[in-house]
């Protein structure tokens, strides 16, 4: 039973507890959900006052990030911005890309939230490491949110009148036009526009001409018949596909016919180093691929270690990560031969300029059905024409010749590189 003096001390402990009670739920939710202000809540309960209390939102946390690492072979890239100010960004999604020599480097977001400055101008040099826009973390966008701030406003419904609309008077019949002004030229339709050569661009049009400039460039041709690899692919595509998912094309044997070819002659897989040449025991082949923003070459390593399908998986990986603008820097260096098809796009033959510091490129063109002379007979023959470029500083023309003929060769009659002939 209570005593009558440890009642009023109970009924104030009781009041302290709960004021104790009510300021941690208080300070909960003013911490989660009110705005960044400071708030006081006076309280004064029987013999225990209750303290004033504060409480603050804390601010969501800015993020600076900084122009990642690149290659050793690159310094500094352009930069061209993907998003604006205020946007909603989601983890990973791409805010800008940097263009450099050779490829673009994306810039994604670190995490979720809104871009609150740009710290570089739209076109503007970075170099590694510089800080380029601050983002403030916060929660994704989410779909809906995203789709309602792309919806345009529908224009208000236009009245509906109940009495007809008055028609114009029709007007008299024009004059015959005269022949001489109805031919005449239009004026004001011709344009010209200026647009700002791409680091890509600039840099491609600066190796071709030193290329041109460096290299005593001498081209050799030959023509190849096809008949024996088309016959080999239409045998083996659907096997070859099921089994290894990727399709059989004509790349991987002029892959490997090339990784054979310079194996037998190493002067066209050498470089030239100041007064020194360096010769090579591996083969690096460069496959030219064309992207909307200009010509890229990435590598295919070890090719003479390497079986069809591993060449054939390689090309097809490479060339959509090209066509996609997802090559690294990494993925184009240290080639030491370089292969460009212009065969893909109905070209007859051409001479192909040496991808510096190679000193050889051979260029495949199409395939034409073709007259030809076959054990005295003349038989149609599906045919191609192939060049080499060589730099004749290094490779004399006897190599260069014993190249493309044992790449023909091999390509004529695959059966030379499994007998090892």
């Amino acid at each position: 039973m209570m005593s009558v003096n440890a009642a009023p001390a109970l009924r104030s402990f009781s009041r302290f507890a709960g004021c104790r009670t009510l300021t941690a739920t208080l300070s909960e939710r003013f911490r989660i959900f009110n705005p960044p202000v400071s708030r006081s809540f006076p309280t004064v309960l029987g013999r225990f006052p209750c303290r004033q209390f504060r409480v603050f939102h804390p601010s969501w946390a800015v993020r600076v990030v900084s122009v990642p690492p690149f290659a050793e072979s690159v310094s500094e890239g352009d930069i061209a911005w993907k998003k604006a100010v205020g946007d909603l960004v989601r983890e990973d999604e791409v805010i800008a890309e940097i263009e450099t020599d050779k490829t673009s480097v994306p810039v994604p977001a670190p995490c979720s939230g809104t871009l609150k400055e740009l710290l570089v101008d739209d076109g503007g040099k970075v170099v590694p490491g510089q800080e380029i826009f601050k983002i403030e973390e916060g929660a994704a966008p989410t779909m809906e949110s995203s789709v309602k701030a792309t919806e345009a406003p529908k224009p208000a419904p236009s009245a509906v009148t109940a009495q007809p609309l008055a028609t114009p008077a029709a007007s008299p019949p024009a004059a015959p036009v005269p022949l001489s002004a109805s031919f005449a030229p239009l004026v004001g339709q011709r344009a010209e526009q200026r647009v700002k050569m791409s680091r890509m661009r600039l840099r491609i049009a600066q190796r071709l001409k030193d290329a041109q400039n460096t290299c005593a460039m001498l081209t050799t041709f030959n023509e190849i018949d096809m008949s024996n690899l088309i016959e080999l692919r239409q045998t083996y595509k659907e096997v070859f596909q099921k089994r290894h998912g990727v399709k059989l094309g004509i790349m991987s044997t002029f892959a490997k016919a090339s990784a054979v070819a310079l194996k037998d002659q190493p002067a066209v897989n050498a470089v030239i180093d100041g007064g020194d040449i360096i010769y090579r025991d591996y083969v690096d082949i460069s496959i030219a691929v064309a992207t909307p923003k200009g010509l890229v070459v990435p590598v295919v390593r070890n090719v003479d270690s390497m079986n069809y399908f591993d060449i054939e998986r390689e090309i097809v990986e490479l060339g959509n990560r090209a066509r996609d603008g997802k090559l690294a820097v990494e993925d184009m260096d240290g080639g030491t031969f370089t292969i460009s098809n212009g065969g893909i796009y109905g070209s007859l033959f051409g001479t192909p300029i040496i991808n510096p510091p190679q000193s050889a490129i051979l260029g495949l063109y199409g395939v034409f059905d073709r007259p030809v002379a076959r054990n005295k007979q003349v038989v149609i023959r599906p045919m191609m024409y192939a060049a080499l470029t060589y730099d004749h500083r290094l490779i004399d023309g006897r190599e260069a010749v014993t190249f493309l003929r044992k790449v023909k060769e091999f390509v004529e009659d695959p059966r030379t590189f499994f007998l090892q002939l």
